[in-house]
């Protein structure tokens, strides 16, 4: 029995042995060590630089959403950062660091408006659709080509997210998330990032089965984090960019 197991081990791939660990290991989920402020250097080096390349097209872009609908340019959105509490000892009985455990740290972050005003007024915070009557023409171009996610270079300077790292979610629905599918809140041992794993594999979330199958990357990617799998993932991203995979 014991070399029938093994056999089936070696023949599994590595996302089936990955799979099998989360199942049989009650909280597996512990990041790679990297140094924190290397890490921080060099996300603050890249997204300086970045902006530095890219601040021509910002202004374009930042013209064009002005010009072709009303509203700002900016769209700021509360999300989920951080979680540096994971795997510290509690407090003391009756002592907390904060009332309620959101999950991790909040933070604003910087978006390119790509909606109408008020779009979420009465939809409240929902998935976005493929043919969401809410987006506008020029938003929709920024979305293919994921443009609008350009300002949060300036959440890298900041420290709130690194270029690569699983995405951020808003509070209401990482909230749900958390509750509904299992090791959810792992995600946030690391900084979010601006593209990571998941998005180079998969395009964006629908329903639960998409925010499911993204998970599994991330996770891999909070045991495989490093200088050179940032760098593999980061070159990645070009090509998801550039011929419009899995943006709408």
């Amino acid at each position: 029995m014991g070399s029938g197991t093994t056999s089936r081990t070696a023949r599994a791939t590595p996302r089936e042995r990955w799979l099998r660990l989360v199942e049989e290991v009650e909280d597996p989920v512990v990041p790679r060590a990297r140094s924190e402020i290397l890490g921080r250097a060099l996300n603050f080096t890249l997204a300086l630089l970045a902006l530095a390349l890219v601040s021509p097209l910002l202004l374009l872009i930042a013209v064009a959403v002005k010009v072709t609908s009303r509203g700002p340019i900016f769209y700021t959105q509360t999300r989920i950062g951080l979680d540096r509490r994971w795997n510290r000892a509690p407090p003391p009985d009756g002592e907390t660091l904060r009332t309620h455990d959101l999950g991790g740290q909040v933070f604003t972050i910087y978006k390119f408006r790509t909606m109408c005003v008020n779009a979420e007024h009465l939809s409240g915070a929902v998935w976005a659709a493929k043919e969401d009557p809410r987006v506008t023409p020029v938003g929709k171009f920024l979305r293919q080509y994921r443009l609008d996610e350009l300002p949060q270079l300036f959440n890298v300077l900041l420290g709130d997210m690194n270029i690569v790292g699983p995405r951020p979610e808003r509070p209401s629905i990482f909230a749900q998330l958390r509750t509904t599918i299992s090791g959810y809140h792992a995600r946030q041992r690391v900084k979010p990032g601006i593209t990571g794993l998941a998005q180079v594999n998969q395009q964006y979330d629908q329903c639960l089965d998409d925010v499911r199958k993204k998970l599994e990357y991330d996770l891999q990617y909070l045991h495989r984090q490093g200088f050179w799998e940032d760098i593999w993932i980061m070159l990645k991203t070009v090509p998801v960019v550039l011929f419009r995979r899995g943006g709408w």
